[in-house]
């Protein structure tokens, strides 16, 4: 599997020959001249992960790309005129033999009900799995191999980030929705969380934006 950050939650991401871009938000642009891709995954609404500007320049660029979505970004997606599948709850659909599996996973709290919108974790092919913004792991049992760690926001807390990868021990984990950290102090997060994550077995692969590597 190669993984491509681009920047924030936006991953280009390829197994198998398939390409999925995960969460084109508007924390990033890049995005918007990715050719050779087979689907869009969302996790949830939040501007940061879904731009419709974005998605509609992925279409442009990727004619006959399928668009994943949980069932409240899919109205959204109507609203815009927008073809797409529903896959939330626990449901899975496959791309060109790929499989994409959802985990509903509530959204972590920003304060009380504020920003509480559906949040569907999604798992690639059995192995790599991007949990939108949440660490709840109570609906999430299978084993990962790839993990995407939030590890910067207004819901977020690194404490809450670290327990939530030892709960769910991946072999690998990197970093996203981090582009609100500014310049240099990532590399001091990775290498922290890194040195936190070795001992129980977990690799922390640190990577800024643009950064691409197999995994």
């Amino acid at each position: 599997m190669n993984i491509k950050k681009l920047e924030h939650c936006c991953l280009v991401v390829t197994t198998k020959g398939v390409t999925f871009i995960t969460d084109p938000g508007s924390y990033s642009d890049s995005q918007n001249a990715v050719t050779g891709v087979h689907a869009i995954i969302i996790t949830h609404e939040h501007g940061d992960h879904f731009h419709i500007d974005s998605v509609k320049a992925i279409i442009n660029n990727n004619p006959r790309v399928t668009i994943i979505a949980n069932a409240s970004t899919g109205k959204l997606l109507d609203a815009a005129g927008l073809a797409h599948v529903v896959v939330d709850g626990r449901g899975s659909t496959e791309v060109n033999g790929v499989t994409v599996e959802a985990f509903d996973c509530k959204h972590e709290e920003v304060y009380q009900e504020m920003a509480q919108v559906q949040n569907t974790g999604y798992l690639i092919d059995g192995t790599f799995f991007i949990p939108g913004d949440s660490f709840q792991v109570s609906s999430f049992e299978k084993p990962v191999q790839v993990l995407a760690l939030p590890v910067a926001g207004p819901w977020c807390r690194l404490p809450d980030a670290i327990r939530y990868a030892l709960r769910v021990k991946p072999a690998k984990a990197f970093p996203v929705h981090d582009g609100m950290i500014r310049p240099g102090f990532g590399g001091f997060v990775a290498q922290m969380l890194g040195t936190i994550l070795k001992p129980s077995g977990i690799e922390f692969i640190a990577m800024n934006a643009n950064d691409e590597k197999e995994f």
